[in-house]
């Protein structure tokens, strides 16, 4: 993201900036000589979902979370891309930052779309787990994880973070051996995660959808 986006959305935190004309802007970002350079940027952040924007009525405002309205008829969900995670050994980083935002129809998403992000699939140890509808995990497609859920029940598909990496498997709790497996379902030869109860690792969330990578 450009320095100029983020020093206005932290100016945004705290500040109306739809009071404001595009040139004091300019000068509280210290670039007074240069409004449209300002215009630019905040439409570049309204195309990114981040920010909504209406100079007729004073408004510059950030968006609600998951929430892009582009026409009074036809509502659109800006969900944020908050990485990628592996569908293999749980070895890609795993961390909060938006990468980006994937405009998705309402009629296609749950009802509850507060706590929803994606995360881009990378591997093919899930590519035979069905997530909705028959649809299946393949690299490359978006998965679609609610973060509310915390807690998730045997046979749920979750993002695990262990050691700050992240990986999408299926969840079983053997409580038999005090334990938490973390399931693939390939068509390749993956082996198990085990974990102990105990060991330090958080379930990011459970997957509730998957959509396709355009072919």
């Amino acid at each position: 993201m450009h320095h100029i986006q983020t020093a206005l959305l932290r100016l945004l935190e705290h500040q109306d900036l739809g009071v404001l004309s595009l040139r004091q802007i300019a000068k509280l970002l210290g670039v007074d000589d240069k409004p449209q350079i300002i215009k630019h940027h905040l439409f570049q952040l309204e195309k990114a979902g981040l920010i909504q924007i209406n100079f007729e009525k004073n408004v510059i405002k950030t968006t609600k979370r998951g929430f892009c309205p582009e026409s009074a008829n036809n509502l659109l969900y800006s969900i944020p891309i908050v990485g990628a995670a592996n569908c293999g050994p749980a070895n890609l980083f795993a961390n909060e930052r938006i990468e980006g935002y994937l405009k998705v129809s309402g009629k296609l998403l749950p009802r509850n779309k507060q706590y929803l992000y994606v995360l881009i699939a990378s591997g093919s140890s899930m590519n035979l787990a069905e997530v909705r509808g028959g649809l299946t995990i393949e690299s490359g497609d978006f998965v679609v994880i609610d973060s509310s859920y915390k807690k998730p029940k045997n046979g749920d598909i979750v993002v695990a973070v262990i050691d700050r990496m992240a990986t999408i498997k299926r969840y079983r709790e053997d409580k038999n051996y005090n334990r938490v497996i973390l399931e693939a379902e390939s068509t390749e030869n993956y082996l198990p995660i085990f974990l102990h109860l105990e060991d330090d690792f958080i379930i990011s969330g459970k997957v509730i959808d998957v959509i396709k990578k355009p072919k």
